[in-house]
């Protein structure tokens, strides 16, 4: 069960992942090793899974968020292992969702333009194992993009 102390430090390491152990433990009122086990503690038990940098996809040249609904022929168990496993392989997709309503998934795709999502589409997309139909949307801009999770104290 987590405490106001470890939603503090969950809360912080969101902010700023690259905050130091001694930054940490003044900003949580807690000794440096005092925070470094609790903090041990929040990643052994899968609270924090782990840490990155946020990169700029826009200045990277790949500024186009594509919205991809898929539907598959079946939804039996092989069928979405089956399809799951070559999504999984497709570097493009950033995020892929099992749903419940009209798609069986919706991805997120990361594209330079138009041209390169095509080049996915046909080199990836249209080739998972399944598909019977592929609904593509272009995100014009971005309106909330969020990297942390609110979190509130408990106890």
């Amino acid at each position: 069960m987590l405490d106001r102390i470890d939603y503090h430090i969950l809360s912080a390491l969101q902010a700023d992942g690259r905050l130091s152990n001694v930054a940490l433990a003044e900003m949580v009122g807690l000794s440096p090793s005092a925070c470094l086990r609790r903090v041990q503690i929040l990643e052994t038990g899968d609270y924090i899974r782990g840490y990155a940098a946020i990169l700029n996809e826009k200045a990277l040249g790949r500024a186009s968020n594509v919205i991809v609904a898929i539907t598959l022929d079946r939804q039996s168990e092989d069928y979405l292992s089956r399809f799951e496993q070559a999504v999984a392989a497709c570097p493009d997709v950033m995020e892929c969702y099992l749903m419940a309503g009209e798609a069986d998934y919706v991805l997120r795709v990361l594209a330079a333009d138009a041209e390169d999502y095509e080049r996915i589409h046909k080199g990836h997309l249209s080739r998972l194992p399944g598909v019977r139909r592929i609904h593509s949307s272009f995100a014009l801009r971005s309106i909330v993009k969020r990297t942390g999770i609110q979190l509130a104290a408990s106890g």
